[in-house]
């Protein structure tokens, strides 16, 4: 692998360009990575990589290979830098640290199993937030404990444990989120808040962390999903909407009223993207806004968020009409989910209000046709639909890493496109900046359905999804393979991962 790229002029490494996998780092006590000054960094080609400020230290290299199973190659570093990151990696220092609850061979620290508990749940979510996961998954087994963690959309093995760790471990996670402990037979469902300071790099902050437990066969699973409180990063530049894209969509959001859909299936983005259209409208203008979710997922100051009461105290109808009566300019609807919710929300839209809601359909046209379905007119809908996005969200290339390849004849077939036959598409490589996964976070893939007088006039017409289609086709509509092509032509996305 080419290290160059992440050379400062004077030689060292710099970190602030690479990425640590705790999975790697945990291998080693956070006192002896201190006092050592080393720092794991990712396994890439077989060999275990790490960053230290005395390369010549072979008893911490030596430690780190049996620990991790690899063998080692150093890169020189930094002292007072590698310190920074092992207090961002391994959070609070610990004297007596000597062995971590996540190091091969290790189940704990020798001390109270409740402490390893402690410990162990600290670990699972700070390499949690360190690896950008949205879940985590407990799967308790006949031969112990898998904990996997969901990273740009694909679920990553992070670490086996004995299965004796398990009660202590779900226990642990009940206290933080004020479930019944005693209660073993029955699903649970709770959150918490959990704060981590970081002193390096952008990592941190607070972040809800929702909990859901099951009793299968080997013990209770634990899932938890991690959503950052702060929602100040959701912003329309971070979507991957393309200058076309993103002009459309403002000149909407700038409309006093009429339906916006996002279209597509759980897990697309979907929610991700009205938040971002929120904060664009608070950005832009003071207004009142006000949104009724199933369950609240990010805080935005400024805005009045209702969240529907799983005990039904707050239904999600009645917070509907009651939205009405507090003079919103712009409502936020989780999602259309039946008639009822179809009805306020066509309501408000007529009514001089503008609203943001999503819709489970598989293209931007089929929103309409799921409209018909739920019972809605089609002159309503022509004269409420201002705009229908379906997206998908696809893995991003690390831009370092990634190798030009051709696209093959089969490929081209399986896209319907065979033209593209032999032109330069991208993939994954692996380097330290992606921490050898080829990929870094997500990008969206957008299709845009912008009704004007024409596709108004055939949506009331009732024409059929063939002809809708057929009418905006020729006036250059793009669907979501054409946003795919127009990323993988610039390296943003690998077009493998489309056929897959």
């Amino acid at each position: 692998m080419d290290t160059t790229p992440f050379l400062r002029p004077d030689g060292l490494l710099d970190l602030a360009r690479v990425r640590v996998d705790p999975g790697l780092a945990f291998n080693l006590p956070a006192s002896f990575a201190a006092r050592r000054a080393i720092l794991p960094l990712s396994a890439i080609g077989g060999e275990a990589w790490a960053a230290m400020a005395d390369p010549g230290d072979s008893a911490a290299i030596d430690l780190l290979s049996q620990r991790a199973a690899l063998p080692v190659s150093v890169l020189p570093a930094d002292r007072a830098d590698i310190l920074r990151h092992v207090q961002t990696v391994y959070g609070d220092l610990r004297a007596g640290d000597e062995a971590s609850p996540f190091a091969a061979g290790a189940s704990g620290t020798g001390a109270d199993p409740g402490d390893d508990a402690v410990l162990a749940v600290e670990n699972i979510l700070r390499a949690a937030v360190l690896r950008r996961a949205s879940d985590v998954h407990v799967d308790p087994e006949r031969d112990g404990v898998r904990v996997r963690m969901r990273v740009d959309g694909v679920l990553e093995d992070f670490q086996r444990l004995p299965s004796e760790a398990l009660p202590a471990l779900v226990s642990r996670v009940k206290i933080l989120a004020r479930l019944d402990i005693a209660e073993r037979r029955a699903p649970q469902d709770g959150a918490f808040t959990w704060r981590r300071p970081f002193r390096a790099g952008a990592l941190g902050g607070t972040y809800d962390v929702r909990v859901a437990t099951l009793p299968i066969r080997f013990g209770e699973r634990v899932t938890l999903r991690l959503l950052e409180t702060d929602g100040a990063r959701l912003t329309l530049d971070a979507l991957g909407m393309d200058d076309r894209q993103r002009a459309a969509f403002e000149r909407v959001l700038a409309r006093p009223h009429g339906l916006v859909l996002l279209t597509g299936p759980t897990g697309s983005g979907k929610t991700t993207t009205l938040y971002a259209a929120i904060r664009h409208l608070l950005d832009n203008a003071p207004l009142n806004i006000l949104t009724v979710e199933d369950p609240v997922e990010y805080e935005i100051a400024g805005v009045a968020q209702c969240e529907v009461d799983s005990t039904d105290k707050v239904s999600f109808g009645d917070a509907l009409r009651s939205l009405l009566r507090h003079d919103p300019d712009v409502i936020m609807i989780g999602e259309i989910r039946d008639s009822e919710s179809l009805d306020i929300a066509v309501k408000a839209a007529l009514t001089g209000h503008l609203v943001l809601s999503t819709l489970h359909t598989n293209d931007s046209v089929s929103a309409v046709l799921r409209l018909a379905d739920m019972g809605l007119e089609p002159h309503l809908a022509a004269a409420t639909l201002r705009l229908s996005v379906a997206q998908r969200l696809v893995r991003r290339l690390c831009p370092v890493c990634s190798k030009p390849v051709a696209v093959t004849a089969a490929e081209a077939r399986f896209l319907g496109r065979p033209e593209l036959a032999g032109r330069t598409a991208y993939v994954p490589g692996a380097c330290l900046a992606c921490a050898g996964r080829g990929y870094a976070g997500r990008i969206g893939l957008f299709e845009f359905m912008v009704p004007d007088e024409e596709i108004s006039a055939a949506i009331a017409a009732s024409l059929s999804y063939g002809a809708l289609r057929d009418i905006l086709f020729r006036k250059g509509f793009r669907v979501l393979l054409d946003d795919a092509l127009a990323k993988s032509d610039t390296g943003a996305i690998a077009l493998r991962d489309i056929i897959a």
